[in-house]
């Protein structure tokens, strides 16, 4: 069962897809939103669903550090309705604390990725795989 990882920024959305298994999670493309333009990234993701026909899509909740829910959560959910009245698939959301700066980590100590501007690229993406791969790990049926 493929599904369609996202990390849902204000300005950016990171979108990882997994492999048909439903076992790991790859970086696919950083889609550019404009909220207040209304720009949401759906031409680019409906692209995306037709190459990759998912079964679903699972969104960061950007809860804060204490776990309660501010804003970005509401927005989070607010884009998840947004996808399942356009695409009819079932959107599941997976907790994102912390995601940024992991895939910070990781790009830097892993992959080498020292200069700023080139991370800033990748970063969303990577952010969506993290997001995408620890939903895929905890439903993961061994």
């Amino acid at each position: 069962m493929r599904l369609l990882g996202l990390d849902v920024g204000s300005k950016t959305v990171g979108v990882a897809v997994s492999d048909p298994l439903g076992i790991t999670a790859q970086m696919v493309t950083t889609i550019p939103i404009d909220e207040q333009r209304y720009n949401f990234g759906m031409r680019p993701l409906k692209k995306l669903v037709r190459q990759y026909e998912p079964a679903g899509f699972v969104l960061g909740l950007p809860k804060e550090l204490d776990g309660h829910s501010g804003e970005s959560v509401s927005r989070s959910k607010q884009y998840g309705r947004r996808l399942s009245q356009k695409f009819g698939l079932p959107v599941y959301y997976n907790d994102e604390r912390l995601t940024t700066v992991e895939s910070n980590r990781v790009l830097i100590e892993e992959a080498g990725m020292h200069d700023r501007h080139q991370r800033k690229q990748v970063v969303d993406q990577m952010a969506a795989v993290l997001i995408l791969q620890n939903y895929l790990d905890a439903h993961r049926k061994d």
